[in-house]
């Protein structure tokens, strides 16, 4: 089983669309489970799937409810997802008062490691203890990044947050919300690749087509499979995918 933590320390940058685009594209080929970490519970919206966790997720971490009985099913073969509810704005209390607080999103993981052969982590922004639980249990660090002065600033903070973790996993960047009408989103465009090596040489546009998902409550692909985001997001799952060399277990359900 692989571990894809989708990360950013700003908010607002797309972070939650590119795992529920990743998810979705990998449920092509293989099984995977999406966990929703953010307490706003979008991608637990986006995906259909009602946002009530029995005992809270204080009750998960600890052990005391079974990752199988938490996890939803979604409208998408092979894509499954265990959802955010109000408890997750407690998720760093609760993990601080845990034992080997850094490991529970690993342990908690561990019973469904025959399950599934790729989970996808939406992790909430900000440098947090959830964060390090995030990183520590991560395969690859996928990195939605929005063209802005600031947006290497951003990168290098998420280094710093995944090079104190015990076994530091890769960092993949992307080019996020792109206004190729916006001076500085094009020079980043242009010039971001080349300057640093974490960041692909992938675009995702702000467009509307990428908005709709939530009013349609569904990934891009499967209502525009040709726009340039559903495009974008394909390439990406690719890239991920083969950088943690994603195999499936067994045979599609």
């Amino acid at each position: 089983m692989k571990v894809v933590a989708v990360y950013s320390i700003k908010g607002g940058v797309g972070k939650t669309t590119t795992a529920v685009n990743l998810a979705w594209e990998a449920a092509r080929d293989f099984r995977v489970l999406l966990w929703d970490l953010d307490p706003q519970g979008a991608a637990t919206y986006l995906l259909q799937v009602k946002p009530k966790l029995k005992g809270g997720v204080d009750s998960l971490v600890r052990g005391k409810t079974a990752t199988g009985t938490a996890v939803r099913s979604t409208p998408y073969e092979q894509l499954d997802v265990l959802p955010a509810d109000d408890s997750y704005r407690e998720l760093d209390l609760m993990l601080d008062a845990a034992k080997k607080s850094t490991q529970r999103i690993e342990k908690v993981l561990e019973s469904v490691a025959d399950d599934y052969d790729v989970v996808i982590l939406d992790c909430p922004p900000g440098a947090s203890l959830v964060a390090e639980n995030a990183m520590r249990a991560a395969d690859i660090v996928v990195v939605p990044l929005v063209p802005s002065p600031l947006s290497l600033r951003s990168l290098d903070q998420v280094k710093g947050i995944v090079a104190e973790s015990s076994r530091p996993a890769p960092i993949l960047g992307f080019l996020s919300m792109v206004d190729r009408r916006k001076s500085v989103h094009w020079e980043a465009v242009e010039s971001l690749h080349a300057e640093r090596k974490e960041v692909a040489d992938i675009v995702v546009p702000s467009a509307v087509v990428v908005e709709r998902m939530g009013t349609e409550r569904a990934p891009v692909a499967t209502y525009a499979p040709r726009a340039e985001a559903a495009l974008a997001y394909e390439e990406l799952s690719k890239r991920v995918l083969s950088a943690v060399k994603a195999k499936r277990a067994k045979p599609k359900r």
